[in-house]
């Protein structure tokens, strides 16, 4: 028997009904699709909803201005929000619509708590519940309307299955007494800041190799990247679709002159010299004529000085968390985080009160393991 279609959701009064629908549920799976490698700036073309029998819902995010219905639901911790490997999803639901999250869970988190090592949907879903794969679109256009029934079908599984595999991996959590693991590293998911996006005026600046470009060579590859930001905007194309970041820094490497010099430019075919030609030139002009500017000062951060004992205690952690990894059956990053290991030889807590108080170690860490992880950073 074929699963019901997706019931698209395109205006607000069908975002109120939908709301009015889910309201009081106990779970509702969710997922993003986005346009990052067709349009730009990338857009959030699709919010995917399943409830727990499955139906699925699509919000079309191209046609919503907001999904203020929906603002309690996904702020209302008695229904829990299920994602998968949720970290852009929250992130572009944040940004795109200030949504803000409680009663999260993320399966992705689950199964690595369970000592999963393939971690992808796919392979959970057909481990778990024996649910084949439909073919992949992770590459596709979701901005395209209307969607291709192979589009929706992937679209829709995504998140169709999403409430059934938490139930799966939430009760081997249980079982191994690991569930509290879980809420709290979902607690901070839930809480995860969004980004400051880089200013595109200094993009120039992360062009692979324009740091041994000569003051004038940089000026110049300043000029043309705002030129194709300029481009990539007019046309809704991701920027390196206009134009590599290659071909940008051998132009301001050649800085041509005239139309002649710029065949033979790396990435520039006859098409793209017909096409924008014209445009380049005049921006390696504008930028021979211009200073670069003063790059953006950021204060030094002052490093740590990594003392002989600092390095014994990191590798006795190192070993402890080989040692822990293999007999509780977590990945070592999972265990804990390279990050986790600098930041406690550097500065090493003498009790469980000054564990909990370290940046991101998390209270189940401290439970677990907070005895052995003291013991490495002491030993005589």
């Amino acid at each position: 028997m074929w699963p019901p279609a997706p019931v698209w959701i395109s205006t607000p009064a069908e975002a109120e009904a939908l709301a009015r629908e889910l309201l009081g549920v106990p779970a509702v799976a969710v997922d993003t699709e986005a346009d990052s490698l067709h349009h730009y700036p990338e857009r959030l073309c699709l919010v995917q909803l399943a409830d727990p029998g499955g139906r699925v819902f699509f919000l079309d995010t191209l046609a919503l201005v907001d999904l203020e219905p929906l603002r309690r639901l996904f702020a209302d911790p008695a229904t829990v929000k299920v994602f998968h490997s949720g970290d852009n999803d929250v992130v572009f639901l944040k940004r795109r619509f200030g949504l803000a999250f409680a009663g999260l869970s993320d399966t992705m988190l689950a199964a690595r708590f369970l000592g999963v090592r393939e971690l992808g949907l796919e392979r959970l879903l057909l481990k778990y519940l024996d649910v084949q794969p439909v073919r992949s679109q992770q590459k596709t256009d979701w901005a395209r309307r209307p969607l291709t029934p192979t589009q929706e079908a992937y679209a829709a599984e995504d998140v169709r299955h999403l409430i059934p595999l938490r139930e799966r991996v939430l009760a081997d959590l249980r079982a191994i007494g690991r569930e509290e693991w879980l809420d709290e590293e979902c607690d901070a998911l839930a809480a995860l800041p969004v980004p400051d996006r880089p200013p595109e005026e200094d993009g120039y600046r992360r062009v692979r190799g324009a740091a041994r470009l000569p003051p004038k060579g940089l000026a110049v590859l300043r000029s043309l990247h705002l030129q194709r930001e300029a481009w990539a905007r007019a046309e809704h194309r991701p920027p390196f679709k206009v134009l590599s970041p290659e071909t940008l820094l051998a132009l301001a490497e050649r800085q041509p002159s005239e139309a002649a010099a710029l065949v033979g430019v790396p990435g520039l075919s006859s098409r793209l010299v017909e096409r924008y030609g014209e445009g380049l030139l005049l921006a390696v002009a504008r930028g021979q004529a211009e200073r670069i500017p003063e790059p953006p000062r950021v204060p030094r951060a002052v490093r740590p000085v990594v003392t002989a004992a600092s390095r014994q205690r990191a590798e006795a952690l190192r070993k402890w968390r080989a040692e822990a990894a293999e007999g509780s059956g977590l990945d070592p990053g999972v265990l804990l985080p390279q990050r986790l290991i600098d930041a406690l030889a550097l500065d090493p807590p003498t009790d469980p009160d000054g564990l909990r108080a370290v940046s991101g170690l998390r209270r189940w860490r401290v439970a677990a393991f907070g005895r052995p992880i003291l013991a490495a950073l002491h030993i005589p």
